[in-house]
């Protein structure tokens, strides 16, 4: 009998494996909807939906390995990375979905957020001072004029699998997409393995702008970081969120 193993649970959903097959918990049906929608109009593979009963959907596995661990170096070559830009980019060229992703939160909203995140880090003393506004000020970069496409919206490394030809295999969770700016995707992919970033525009085929995906570094790490804290995740450990900020000094 496969044992129950958890993925991950936090306040807001719980995914469970069983086997070859993936149980996601969350009471947000509308945010289950769109992942199902996201993984039906994505022309790079997903998993396969074998069943809904509110408030459980059920996936199957994908083959393969996940390109890495944030924190962790990457086993995966320059080719897998390239082949991640590669599928990147052809979601990027699909028609856009029907709904707002969160890689499209408009600037406003972004930039509210970012105030109260970068207040509360420095009021309860997270982090020094000095961190938090030299990242607030490289996080500036984001809001510039952008075109939408159909983002992931959750592209950590761990959502991305690869097989031994360095072909992708899947993507997976997809809870987070919809049309948005097309170099969030990109920056969280490359989150803490920034070594990584030119073998991923080499995939993706055309120039991006770099001053951007670092802002969305910064950007994104600083609105992880009490999250993170709050569910039980370290952001403090090597190699994550804390040191993508502090690499930026």
């Amino acid at each position: 009998m496969d044992e129950v193993k958890v993925v991950v649970a936090h306040s807001e959903r719980a995914t469970l494996r069983v086997g070859d097959v993936f149980l996601k918990v969350d009471a947000d049906q509308a945010r289950i909807d769109g992942e199902v929608e996201a993984m039906a109009l994505a022309p790079v593979p997903t998993p396969e939906v074998l069943w809904r009963k509110p408030p459980v959907l059920a996936l199957s596995a994908v083959p393969g390995r996940a390109l890495g661990v944030l924190g962790e170096p990457s086993t995966a070559s320059p080719a897998a990375w390239a082949a991640a830009g590669a599928a990147i980019r052809t979601l990027h060229g699909a028609p856009l979905p029907p709904r707002r992703g969160r890689a499209g939160e408009s600037r406003d909203n972004l930039a509210a957020e970012l105030d109260v995140e970068c207040e509360w880090l420095v009021a309860n003393g997270a982090l020094p001072a000095d961190l938090v506004t030299r990242n607030r000020q490289i996080a500036e970069a984001v809001f510039r004029p952008w075109t939408p496409v159909f983002t992931h919206g959750d592209l950590q490394i761990t959502h991305v699998f690869v097989d031994d030809d360095d072909e992708v295999t899947g993507i997976i969770d997809w809870s987070e997409a919809g049309h948005g700016d097309a170099l969030f995707d990109l920056a969280i992919l490359t989150l803490g393995h920034e070594e990584h970033l030119g073998d991923v525009i080499a995939g993706y085929g055309t120039d991006v702008d770099l001053d951007v995906i670092r802002a969305w570094w910064s950007l994104r790490s600083l609105l992880a970081t009490r999250w993170l804290v709050e569910h039980g995740f370290d952001p403090f450990a090597p190699g994550c969120e804390v040191d993508v900020l502090r690499a930026r000094m």
